[in-house]
């Protein structure tokens, strides 16, 4: 429990999303997506590595939080791409080599309630607006197709 007038740890987020038309369309193994995922968070998290944010998630080694959401195809994990760079959000999009396949992206960890979230969800999801973080969401939505 924190001390009178301490302030609550902060909850930062790792958010990973993948494309779903991976395993469901074009068949690829279970384990070879969950690998691309590894690849695109490592890869955020070193390219980030002096940030803060990222110095104190590495911090909590045991306490980790990561949210994975699914993008349809590699239009939808495009576009969010796109958006993510025009809003100056620091992510690392994985391109599968040597078949040079956007496979996933990776956001740098960030507080779990700042606004990247609501530039993340709509465009996945395609919902406008959101009531509460969407890790929050009661895991028989997350099952619903909404993450992966």
């Amino acid at each position: 429990m924190a001390a009178s007038g301490t302030a609550a740890p902060r909850c930062l987020v790792q958010y990973v999303v993948v494309r779903s038309d991976l395993v469901h369309t074009l068949s690829w193994p279970l384990g070879a997506v969950i690998s691309q995922a590894c690849h695109a968070a490592t890869a955020a998290i070193h390219l980030n590595y002096n940030d803060p944010d990222t110095q104190e998630y590495l911090a909590e080694l045991d306490s980790m939080h990561k949210v994975v959401l699914q993008a349809l195809d590699q239009a939808s994990l495009s576009s969010l791409s796109e958006t993510l760079t025009e809003k100056g959000v620091a992510h690392k999009l994985w391109v599968e080599q040597p078949e040079n396949v956007p496979t996933c992206l990776a956001l740098k960890p960030e507080n779990s309630h700042s606004d990247k979230q609501c530039i993340i969800c709509p465009t996945v999801t395609g919902e406008t607006s959101l009531t509460e973080p969407y890790h929050k969401m009661p895991f028989k939505e997350w099952m619903s197709g909404r993450v992966i």
